[in-house]
């Protein structure tokens, strides 16, 4: 009984009409609305603790957990460092709530300190708490932004700094690759494992070099790029790398790789997408492969994954970024959340990874892709992610993880990039007015660093120029994919989100999934018998 009702609010929440131009409005309060559920819910029965448990009102110290899965070495005197307040604090200036976000930067100021005996994983210390006291940092010095009444004074800077030095003992290996672990008060273990992931040693330059344009202090950016260099350096032929290494050999501890978890955000800090679609894309879905042989390893789709399409928008391939995201719509649809694990091949959940932590990486791409096209079919999409995830996730204390989607089981834990990111993207996509006037890189935790030209070696990339030429475009009241009509936009070469070429540009196919949709009709095309899109 319970899975009818269940099934039926998914009904509900996945048919609702397309949202026109004045109802982004009032979308975006229930974003504002779903965001201090969760955040004053925190902040009432789990601060400073890292993050909520919502189902027992109480808390988790969880940042020495993260990517802790055997929960190695904890410590017995960490009681938090407020990850949540560090994380949402981005959120709260874009949604424009001056109050809060000075009372946490100022409680920041005077209370953190992270000489504390914990030991956290490298990489998500980089991303949330380096990443989001960075962030925080910019947005409370501009001025434009009055988000601050009483003054700033490069407080969260210092805090920042003071973590970065904290992080440097990591990068001291013999091939300048960081361990995956760090102690913040004692440095490294003596016998800490010296496994790491692509993700955890090749995601931490946006941060660290920022981090040194801020202080003058340039070892930051040096050691990041040091291990990046290194790593990019160790792929293979193919241009392509595995997902995990040994920091002192150098040597790859698993060849298998994708686009998904252990790499994902590898690919948002450093371009490597020629070699991605060539030896990992199947139609519109992604396997894994052997970075040696380019041979498809696992047929899997990770939820990770679905950060894909945006990354595909900011590179300017639309078409596929496009008909991606829509596989991927499709498969949130089947289940009403996207699964952890889908196993491609077998057309089903995998048997033990069916949670869903409330992760952003679909609202991300369904943002992007509204920015590069204005079509409000991508408004739909948001309403529908935020629908699901009040009717599945929205508790009285918060809102809970998923512990398995076919049965949407809960667990009580919210996670801090759910406002981080989740939150922060749908925000985005029903009003983006936040980000007019300048433009923005955002960190893969969902961060917002300004585009600081004086940094930049080289002139901009042509890429940042179609980016502000997207946000600067109007919204446009009909949708091609719901008209089912397939007009050219009027600023030039750009299709409409209806339309998808062909994968090769002789047509010739081999199945149906090389063929793309009709610019007229919006009918997908089929393969005929002589081996061409008809």
């Amino acid at each position: 009984m319970m899975l009818l009702l269940l099934g039926l609010a998914l009904v509900e929440a996945l048919s609702a009409p397309i949202p026109r131009f004045e109802e982004r409005a009032a979308l975006k309060e229930d974003v504002r609305n779903m965001f201090h559920h969760a955040y004053d819910n925190y902040m009432k029965y789990a601060f400073p603790h890292d993050e909520l448990k919502p189902l027992s009102l109480s808390y988790t110290d969880s940042l020495e957990e993260l990517g802790n899965l055997k929960l190695e070495r904890l410590s017995e005197t960490y009681s938090g460092s407020a990850l949540t307040l560090v994380e949402s604090l981005s959120s709260l200036a874009v949604m424009k709530n001056s109050s809060e976000f000075e009372k946490g930067v100022l409680w920041l100021a005077e209370n953190l300190s992270f000489d504390v005996d914990v030991r956290v994983n490298v990489f998500e210390c980089n991303i949330r708490l380096l990443g989001g006291l960075i962030s925080a940092h910019f947005l409370a010095k501009d001025s434009r932004k009055q988000l601050m009444s009483n003054g700033y004074n490069d407080q969260l800077l210092m805090l920042a700094e003071d973590l970065g030095l904290r992080l440097l003992p990591a990068f001291d290996t013999p091939t300048g690759i960081p361990y995956a672990w760090i102690n913040l008060k004692t440095g490294v273990h003596p016998n800490e494992t010296t496994e790491t992931s692509t993700s955890g040693c090749g995601s931490l330059v946006l941060e660290m070099g920022a981090l040194s344009r801020l202080t003058g202090n340039p070892q930051f950016e040096n050691l990041a790029l040091r291990a990046l260099r290194k790593l990019w350096s160790m792929r293979s032929e193919l241009n392509l790398l595995g997902t995990n290494l040994d920091i002192n050999t150098g040597r790859w501890t698993e060849y298998s790789s994708g686009i998904g978890a252990g790499i994902d955000s590898f690919y948002e800090y450093l371009d490597a997408y020629r070699a991605v679609q060539q030896h990992y894309r199947y139609g519109s879905w992604y396997h894994d492969a052997d970075m040696r042989t380019g041979k498809a390893t696992y047929w899997q789709f990770t939820s990770l994954q679905a950060f894909w399409p945006g990354l595909q928008v900011l590179i300017g391939d639309i078409a596929a970024a496009n008909a991606t995201h829509r596989e991927f719509l499709r498969l949130w649809e089947m289940f009403g959340i996207f699964p952890e694990r889908y196993l491609l091949d077998a057309g089903k959940v995998h048997p033990t990874e069916r949670y869903y932590p409330l992760r952003p990486e679909l609202a991300e791409s369904t943002f992007f892709l509204y920015q590069a096209t204005k079509d409000p079919w991508y408004l739909d999409v948001g309403k529908k992610i935020m629908n699901s995830i009040n009717v599945f996730s929205r508790v009285p204390g918060g809102f809970a993880s998923v512990r398995d989607v076919m049965t949407m089981k809960l667990e009580d834990h919210q996670h801090s990039f759910f406002l981080s990111e989740t939150c922060k993207y749908l925000y985005l996509l029903f009003d983006d007015s936040f980000l007019d006037g300048e433009n923005h890189v955002f960190s893969t935790e969902g961060h917002l660093f300004p585009v600081n030209q004086s940094w930049q070696q080289q002139p901009r990339p042509k890429i940042l120029s179609r980016l502000r030429l997207f946000s600067r475009q109007k919204p446009i009241d009909t949708s091609a994919l719901t008209s089912k009509t397939c007009p050219r936009l009027s600023r030039g070469s750009v299709e409409s989100a209806c339309h998808i070429p062909d994968t090769r540009a002789d047509h010739r196919c081999v199945s149906r999934s090389d063929c793309g949709v009709d610019a007229t009709t919006c009918a997908k095309r089929s393969c005929s018998f002589a081996g061409y899109c008809s």
